[in-house]
């Protein structure tokens, strides 16, 4: 079963930028859809990006469109988020996770292995 770690959450001003990384353990990326998750405080869990393992198709919510780019490492075992022009809104924890490619990445209630999460905080 995949194990995933994040990494690279922090404090951050309005407009900066923060790369997150997301590596997998007892499996290989090229198995798995990965998809990063927003929990903002006070809020439910939402997917804002994924890429598939499969034919490496991306897809971001429109929140972030623009802003964020996923991209993986498949020598590393890695998947990355890089958030450029944050907001006060994206504050929250980033989770990874990993699900079987029965269907397309984005369909986000199928993510079943999950991260520890990371923190993210945007001042304003």
């Amino acid at each position: 079963e995949v194990q995933l770690v994040e990494s690279g959450g922090g404090l951050v001003q309005a407009g900066g930028s923060l790369r997150l990384s997301c590596a997998a353990f007892g499996s290989t990326f090229d198995a798995y859809h990965i998809a990063w998750f927003h929990k903002a405080p006070g809020k439910e869990r939402e997917g804002v990006s994924c890429i598939s393992g499969i034919d490496g198709k991306i897809s971001y919510d429109e929140s972030v469109k623009g802003r964020f780019t996923i991209s993986s490492d498949n020598a590393k075992n890695t998947v990355y988020l890089q958030m450029n022009s944050l907001k006060p809104e994206d504050t929250g924890v980033y989770y990874c996770a990993a699900a079987s490619p029965d269907y397309g990445c984005s369909v986000y209630s199928m993510y079943n292995h999950w991260g520890q999460g990371t923190q993210v905080t945007v001042s304003s």
